[in-house]
């Protein structure tokens, strides 16, 4: 079975026949890949007891450690907070150099809610889609219009997709290679008027993407249904971190052998972490991963689990990146409402970037 699909010839064809100015674009536009110079991250502040029963201030001061790791990088953070109370609590506990920005947002995950920056020619424009709360398992007040806020506070021109997609279904290697999941993308809960081909074709004509690698399922009990920020993610052009099976009782071996294999037939360049293992809260397995990790301009912060293989992780995670510190901050109360710290941020790439 070919897993790598390019209908970039069908896309241009279509769409030039439409408006020749769409060739020019489709030749330069980008989504920068997460390594490239960032501006600013913004990151969601947890703010909901009933997201985080028992355990929201545990979740929001580990949400405040990946905001002042960052800023004390020497990277702009802007720290979402829902409202006054929110806003006190979030002061106590970040550094001064941490802007606080008062917004209606519901959940935290800013990958997914927030806006995708997109390149073109070294200009930059930001892009929205459709949400429809994972599926319609979670709907909360300001997630369908924080990603628009920002992006018009930014100063950027804004364009709405018509259709579902969030941010943490879909990494770039920055060269027009996208990895997403079958499980998905393909999931009738999100677009069953689409199909994978014309999924494709949205991909290039809204972000650039002229190939995509397609994994299979994601992590086990991963309420997004399998988002890909959470399995496999581009370190360098053409290069997969991919986790590999940490014990015999590893509830994603499979999952993570089915991607490896369909990654290795695409020709694309697999290195190694390790997965945390098994991982849970109660009777409930996690969706643990040390692929949750943030890329930011000076800096990889990565989740960790309390799990023996914390160190390994953030070491090899390390590795993919030799021009950035890397730390590794305790990340189970985040991962206890659904995500980590990719999840909960969305970087502002910096002006300039060409591919």
């Amino acid at each position: 079975m070919n897993f790598a699909r390019s209908g970039t010839g069908i896309v241009r064809a279509r769409l030039a026949a439409t408006d020749p100015r769409w060739e020019l674009l489709l030749m330069t536009l980008r989504m920068p890949p997460e390594w490239a110079p960032q501006d600013w991250l913004w990151i969601g502040f947890p703010h909901d007891a009933e997201e985080w029963p028992e355990i929201l201030p545990r979740a929001q001061e580990q949400i405040a450690a990946f905001a002042n790791a960052v800023a004390e990088s020497g990277q702009e953070v802007r720290l979402l907070v829902r409202d006054a109370a929110n806003e006190a609590r979030a002061r106590r506990l970040v550094t001064a150099t941490v802007k606080l920005e008062r917004r209606i947002y519901g959940d935290v995950w800013l990958r997914d809610t927030g806006p995708l920056i997109v390149s073109a020619q070294g200009r930059r424009a930001a892009r929205r889609f459709g949400f429809n709360g994972w599926g319609g398992k979670y709907r909360m007040d300001g997630d369908e219009t924080v990603g628009a806020e920002l992006a018009r506070d930014a100063g950027l021109e804004l364009r709405t997709s018509d259709w579902i997609l969030e941010g943490g279904a879909i990494d770039g290697d920055g060269t027009g290679l996208a990895v997403t999941t079958e499980q998905c993308l393909l999931n009738p809960n999100r677009n069953p008027q689409l199909s994978r081909e014309e999924i494709e074709h949205r991909l290039s004509r809204d972000l650039g993407f002229e190939r995509v690698l397609w994994l299979g399922d994601g992590l086990l009990n991963d309420h997004t249904d399998g988002h890909v920020d959470n399995l496999a993610r581009f370190a360098g052009p053409n290069t997969l971190a991919l986790p590999r099976p940490t014990g015999k009782n590893d509830p994603n071996s499979a999952v993570y052998a089915e991607a490896r294999e369909r990654a290795e037939l695409m020709g694309v360049t697999i290195r190694e972490i390790p997965s945390p293992g098994l991982v849970t809260s109660g009777d409930r397995v996690e969706p643990a991963s040390y692929a949750n990790f943030a890329i930011t301009s000076h800096i990889v912060v990565v989740p960790t689990f309390g799990s023996p293989h914390d160190d390994e992780g953030v070491a090899a995670v390390a590795e993919l990146f030799p021009d950035r510190a890397t730390v590794g901050l305790p990340a189970d109360a985040v991962l206890a409402g659904g995500g980590g710290f990719h999840c909960a941020s969305q970087q502002m790439p910096s002006a300039g970037w060409r591919a």
